[in-house]
C-alpha cells in the first residue's frame, strides 16, 4: 500500500475497475481504496462489511468515508462488524437511536466487551428516553437492559420487564435483594405464575421487607425448615411477620417432637 512521506496521513489510492467486482478482492490495498473511494454506494458498502474477513484497517478506512457513513445502514454494520477495533465503534455506537442499538446487542456472535459497553449506554440513557422507547426495551431489549428496568417508575414498564423472554431467575433475585427495590416490582413478582414459583425467587422475596404478610406466610410454610431459618437469620421483613414465621419453625419442632415421642 502506498503512503505519503513523512508522518503524514496515509493516502489509500482510488482504485481502479468496477467497485462491484473489487468488493470481493483479496488484496488488502484494493479493499481499502474500495472502502476509501467516493464512487462506493450504500448497497457496495454493506457489501464489503458482509464479508466476516473484512481486514480491520479496511473498515476504518470505510468508517471515515463521508460519502456512505451517513447511511444509518452502513453505520450499524461497521458498529457490528467483528474486526471493528473499538476506537471506531464505541465513539460511532454514541449516535445511534436506541432502536439500533438494541438491534446490535441482539445481534448473533457481537463481541462481549461491545455488547455490554453498548447495554451501558441503553441504561445510562433511560432518563433521557421516552416512556415508549422504555417500554420497548423492556419487551424487546436484551437482559441486562431489561433488568434494570425492573426499577422504572412506570409499572406498565416494569410488567414488560418481567415478560421480557430473555429475562433469568439471577436477575429477578438481584432485583429484589436491593435496598430500594420498588414495592410495585415486590408485589408484582408475588403474584407472578412464573417468578412466584422458583425457589430462589421466593427465598429473595422473604428476605425484602416489601413483602406482604399473607405472600410471606404462603411462601414459608412452603420451605424446608432449615433453609426458612437461614432466609429468617439474613431477612429484612418486619418484625411483626418475623414474629410469625418464628412461630411457624417452633410449631413445625414441636410437630416434629410429637412425631417421634409417637413413634417410641
Amino acid at each position: 500500500m502506498t503512503t505519503s512521506s513523512g508522518a503524514g496521513p496515509r493516502r489509500t489510492p482510488e482504485p481502479r475497475g468496477p467497485l462491484n467486482d473489487l468488493v470481493h478482492s483479496q488484496q488488502l490495498e484494493v479493499l481499502c481504496g474500495v472502502a476509501a473511494s467516493s464512487r462506493l454506494t450504500e448497497e457496495l458498502a454493506l457489501s464489503l462489511l458482509a464479508r466476516r474477513d473484512l481486514p480491520h484497517q479496511a473498515i476504518v478506512d470505510l468508517s471515515k468515508n463521508g460519502a456512505v457513513m451517513k447511511h444509518r445502514k452502513v453505520i450499524v454494520a461497521v458498529i457490528s462488524h467483528p474486526r471493528t477495533p473499538r476506537h471506531v465503534s464505541l465513539p460511532i455506537a454514541r449516535h445511534l437511536y436506541t432502536f439500533e442499538l438494541m438491534q446490535i446487542v441482539l445481534t448473533p456472535g457481537i463481541a462481549t466487551d461491545l455488547k455490554m459497553n453498548i447495554e451501558e449506554s441503553l441504561i445510562s440513557r433511560r432518563d433521557s428516553i421516552s416512556s415508549g422507547e422504555r417500554l420497548t426495551l423492556a419487551k424487546r431489549g436484551s437482559t441486562r437492559v431489561a433488568a434494570a428496568l425492573l426499577a422504572d417508575p412506570e409499572e406498565r414498564v416494569m410488567h414488560a420487564a418481567l415478560e421480557n423472554p430473555y429475562m433469568t431467575e439471577a436477575w429477578i433475585v438481584k432485583a429484589l435483594l436491593r435496598d430500594d427495590a420498588p414495592v410495585p416490582l415486590v408485589h408484582s413478582v408475588c403474584c407472578h405464575p412464573k417468578w412466584s414459583l422458583r425457589r430462589d425467587v421466593q427465598v429473595a422475596l422473604l428476605r425484602n421487607d416489601k413483602t406482604p404478610l399473607a405472600r410471606a406466610i404462603a411462601i414459608a410454610e412452603k420451605l424446608p425448615t432449615q433453609l426458612l431459618r437461614d432466609v429468617l437469620h439474613h431477612s429484612r421483613l418486619e418484625a411483626n411477620v418475623k414474629t410469625y414465621l418464628h412461630a411457624l419453625l417452633e410449631r413445625r419442632a414441636t410437630a416434629l417432637r410429637d412425631q417421634r415421642d409417637h413413634k417410641t
